[in-house]
């Protein structure tokens, strides 16, 4: 393998000394608006994406057939958890960023319904990132297989995140080709529903019958017959347990707490047969019977594991600075910086139970405007109190470390963008959320097709972020 290629002393005329040379990793929703902002404040960028098309999760990948199904691969080979049938679990006037909403559109394939399908959604970022001219920046069919500081940098202390570059080491998939660049910086979009989250269950190793995760479910029709045992009432399990139900024997749903079933979930396994709940599982026999806690037990063909999904980077060396622990990436400030290696390393993408994309536009943002200069950073000690602090503060709310990055209030969101002036959410965009969320939880069947928030949604499309001129953009489909 040749020397690494110093992206950084290379010659360019139109980047300034504080324009910086940045790889981003993954071309998914965090990631293209990150590029965007980075380019927007004048860094050089390069954009790695292992597929060979933008979306990351929302590029649908139907040959599961090459990934392990219980997803214990260190590199997944299927990056997407798309499932064929999947449809938005919110109205698409929420979903948008700021300046490039997510408008219904006429035409051969299109799906104009409020609450589309997945592919809808793909389109939207393809179109996203043809209007905003990032496709010239990414590498695709390109995997980041090694992300590590750059010797002869002695020590990470105090400030010197401001001066690491990093060795970024990528393998062109199409043959095998692998190149080493170095970078100024490091942002990482990778996505965060890609590596399964398992439970550890007595027999879980033993058990010969069909085990996998719901990251390599796409369609129901390999259950037909069967009697299937799903793990964990999650929204997708929720999903997939009604279209199981048209084809499975039986669907028998484990679930650790029955107590926080949602109305809807309780109205749909009531009114079919085939569904049922059960406890949490004791265990799992060799001849195929599954214990539950209450002594119960079926005799199951196949286990679905609808459980979650848990942070990776398999390619990222930190030398121990940055940790994965009970799926709490840090340490970061404010879910995007790890104090003794910023700016030079940041997150994307990493919040959960948030309006996405605005939120990940205000990153971009914040990350790009840091390394230009325009914006400053604490010290490295005082974001570390300040990480130590939120620790603490959500232990005291009960909140289990494993939810350490699930936002849920509007407010953070509003002071989040306050930090460079990005616009807060508009109110209609947060009513909508709600209205939205209240009605899946109550009417799980239908709420993608009936709402009555018709004020809001006039509203909605009589506001600035609708109104705006974004012209015509042609894309293949």
């Amino acid at each position: 393998m040749d020397q690494p290629r110093n992206l950084t002393t290379e010659p360019e005329s139109t980047i300034l000394s504080s324009k910086k040379t940045v790889c981003v990793i993954g071309a998914g929703p965090s990631g293209l608006v990150a590029a965007r902002e980075l380019r927007k404040e004048g860094h050089r960028v390069v954009l790695f994406e292992q597929k060979h098309d933008v979306g990351g999760q929302w590029l649908f990948d139907p040959d599961v057939e090459k990934e392990d199904p219980l997803g214990r691969t260190k590199f997944m080979e299927v990056h997407s958890s798309i499932y064929n049938s999947l449809r938005l679990l919110s109205p698409r006037e929420i979903m948008g960023y700021t300046d490039f909403p997510f408008l219904m559109k006429e035409g051969l394939g299109r799906d104009t319904r409020r609450f589309p399908g997945h592919r809808e959604l793909w389109l939207y970022l393809k179109e996203f990132s043809v209007h905003f001219g990032i496709r010239e920046l990414i590498r695709f069919n390109t995997r980041v297989e090694y992300v590590g500081m750059l010797e002869g940098n002695n020590g990470v202390c105090g400030d010197l995140g401001n001066d690491l570059k990093w060795v970024v080491r990528s393998r062109k998939l199409e043959n095998g080709e692998v190149v080493e660049e170095v970078f100024d910086a490091v942002v990482v979009g990778n996505g965060q529903y890609s590596y399964p989250q398992l439970p550890s269950i007595k027999g879980m190793k033993t058990w010969k019958r069909k085990q996998m995760h719901s990251h390599v479910y796409r369609v129901p029709q390999p259950f037909q017959n069967q009697v299937v045992v799903m793990v964990g009432n999650s929204l997708s399990a929720q999903d997939i347990s009604m279209e199981l139900a048209g084809v499975a024997k039986e669907v028998h749903i484990s679930s650790r707490s029955q107590k926080n079933l949602m109305e809807g979930f309780s109205k749909v396994i009531s009114k079919h047969e085939k569904l049922h709940l059960r406890p949490q599982i004791e265990s799992l026999e060799e001849d195929g019977r599954v214990l539950f806690v209450d002594g119960s037990f079926v005799v199951a063909d196949a286990i679905l594991y609808c459980t979650g999904y848990k942070y990776s980077f398999p390619f990222l060396d930190t030398k121990g600075l940055v940790t994965v622990d009970d799926n709490r990436v840090g340490p970061l400030y404010h879910h995007t910086f790890p104090p003794l290696l910023a700016p030079s390393l940041s997150f994307v993408g990493i919040p959960r139970k948030i309006i996405a994309f605005p939120f990940f536009e205000s990153q971009g943002k914040w990350v790009a405007q840091v390394l230009s200069g325009k914006r400053k950073l604490p010290s490295p000690d005082d974001m570390m109190r300040s990480v130590q602090e939120f620790y603490r503060q959500r232990e005291a709310d009960g909140i289990p470390r494993h939810e350490t990055h699930d936002i849920i209030q509007f407010e953070y969101a509003d002071k989040y963008a306050d930090k460079t002036g990005f616009p807060h959410l508009e109110e209609w965009r947060k009513k909508m959320c709600l209205v939205a969320l209240d009605n899946s939880d109550v009417h799980l069947e239908t709420y993608r097709d009936s709402w009555d928030d018709e004020e809001l949604l006039q509203e909605a499309l009589q506001s600035p972020h609708f109104t705006q001129h974004i012209g015509p953009i042609m894309i293949s489909t």
